[in-house]
């Protein structure tokens, strides 16, 4: 896959695989680490696979996680509210990530940790059912028929958040693109593991109390403004 930061192509199903390497030559890499106190980069994330609450939080509050923070609104505005929960935020985009830091060091409440890492390796990440929630807010929908294998929602990232949510833990999903909702609904046709919460192709006008409707990212005002209904799905992960 071919990103404005990184040059080189990517075996998408390679990003799944335990013998996965980062490989990159981007300054912000290095600029990142000025932010170390709350900044993992890269495979130091996967260092800490099920002591994410003892040895970096040093607490035992619930682990949520989001998935492709972009600008990172809902995550400083969710943090600053629930200063009793465990937030990691990751997305794998250099200069967003970099200017995402910046803000969050102006933050009050110091309850998160921010990833330089891909959403395709959140089981190298968290060890089994040590996330309570994730979060998956407005990702590329690759709209292409030639970039659908692109798509992160797919079995194997259903796969990984099975195994990284406790059991009844919570995969929030919003998205403007009527294609790759479709393509999700149709990815959980035969899932057993999951139990739909809820489902709507007009999620303001369905069901405006709900949390998911009172955090606007700047993406999704963008969509507002333009009338695009925002699609959501909310599953309860379910093990034996």
């Amino acid at each position: 896959m071919t990103t404005p930061n990184n040059k080189k192509t990517i075996d998408d199903n390679f990003c799944y695989r335990p013998d996965f390497k980062y490989t990159h030559d981007n300054p912000y890499h290095d600029k990142l680490g000025v932010f170390d106190s709350f900044v993992l980069r890269d495979e130091e994330a996967e260092s800490n696979v099920g002591h994410w609450k003892e040895r970096i939080f040093k607490n035992s509050h619930p682990l949520e996680v989001e998935i492709g923070t972009g600008y990172g609104e809902f995550m400083m505005e969710y943090c600053q509210q629930n200063p009793n929960i465990n937030f990691i935020g990751l997305d794998h985009r250099f200069k967003r990530s970099f200017s995402v830091a910046k803000k969050l060091d102006k933050l009050e409440h110091k309850n998160f940790r921010y990833l330089r890492a891909r959403g395709e390796r959140i089981e190298f990440m968290f060890d089994e059912s040590e996330v309570q929630s994730l979060f998956y807010f407005f990702p590329d929908p690759w709209p292409k028929n030639r970039h659908h294998k692109k798509r992160l929602f797919q079995k194997p990232f259903l796969n990984a958040c099975h195994k990284v949510l406790s059991p009844g833990g919570t995969l929030f999903v919003k998205t403007d693109h009527d294609g790759y909702f479709d393509w999700m609904l149709d990815h959980l046709k035969d899932e057993k593991r999951f139990e739909i919460l809820l489902q709507s192709r007009d999620l303001r006008k369905e069901y405006p109390e709900h949390f998911l409707s009172q955090f606007t990212t700047k993406f999704e005002k963008i969509f507002l403004s333009q009338g695009t209904l925002i699609k959501s799905i909310v599953l309860k992960n379910i093990k034996g």
